[in-house]
């Protein structure tokens, strides 16, 4: 029996999800174009009041893999909004997660395009150099020491292709978690040389002290913000891999940048991290 015409349901939404999958590959290709042209999109959770944070993760994975697919390197992961100055200045309430590839990866002392990014700002984190990979759910903090080689101090650059004010999870993930770069610095700590709930950091952006913070301020201890980044890939079937790059959330607010600055963190007792936007 034929259907009628204009009677055909609308394309289910897989199970956790409120969107279908080409409704999921639109916002994947909005986010995309944004990026090539250095724009931003009106907000997901707007325009699309059904979408769940596995629709979010799902709209991130097509972006993903389109990069791989064209030749791309993942080296790292970044888990965004784990302190209360992170939730607070953002309105949201849980963590969240991106990617890192190779062209993404700076190292302190660089000069960066200031406009190859939507809008910049930037926020001051400690990153964990895996050695060994870390799966599951419930992992310790001395199961992710375990598995770390060395901590780096690092500076994240955000980059949103969403409008910002208003944003919800949802809009955060999708957009892969505004990652827009790493810049790494040069000094590298053993896991347990130092207690990694102390590490104090100023960020100043020429020569100005714009914000300050401890890294406790992520989760009570950033080694936290890894192992629930862990439990988070275990429900999507991943796991982090040995040699990966892990920013594991800022403990500073997010400090704008314009063209022309030069930004600087300084961390207690693990050197500088610069970086200067041309």
């Amino acid at each position: 029996m034929t259907e009628p015409t204009g009677t055909r349901p609308a394309p289910a939404a897989r199970p956790g999800r409120g969107l279908d999958d080409a409704t999921v590959t639109r916002i994947a290709d909005e986010l995309a174009e944004a990026t090539r042209s250095r724009g931003t999109i009106e907000r997901i959770s707007t325009r699309f009041p059904a979408a769940t944070i596995e629709d979010s993760y799902a709209v991130q994975r097509i972006w993903r893999t389109r990069r791989e697919e064209a030749g791309a390197r993942l080296v790292g992961r970044k888990i965004g909004l784990t302190s209360k100055a992170m939730q607070f200045a953002t309105g949201i309430t849980e963590p969240d997660y991106g990617v890192i590839f190779a062209d993404q990866a700076y190292r302190s002392g660089e000069t960066v395009e200031h406009a190859q990014w939507s809008n910049v700002r930037v926020e001051v984190e400690l990153a964990f150099v895996l050695k060994a990979p870390l799966e599951g759910d419930g992992l310790t903090v001395e199961q992710v020491l375990d598995a770390t080689e060395t901590v780096v101090p690092a500076l994240e650059i955000l980059d949103s292709h969403i409008e910002l004010e208003g944003r919800t999870i949802v809009d955060t993930i999708s957009d892969n978690a505004a990652l827009g770069a790493v810049v790494v610095g040069d000094v590298e700590i053993g896991p347990r040389d130092r207690d990694l709930s102390w590490i104090g950091a100023m960020c100043l952006v020429n020569d100005e002290i714009i914000e300050t913070g401890v890294s406790g301020g992520v989760l009570g201890n950033p080694a936290h913000g890894v192992a629930w980044l862990a439990g988070k890939l275990a429900q999507h079937g991943d796991r982090l891999e040995a040699g990966e790059l892990i920013l594991a959330g800022s403990f500073t607010r997010p400090v704008w940048v314009r063209p022309g600055d030069v930004v600087r963190a300084e961390y207690q007792d693990m050197g500088t991290v610069e970086v200067t936007f041309r």
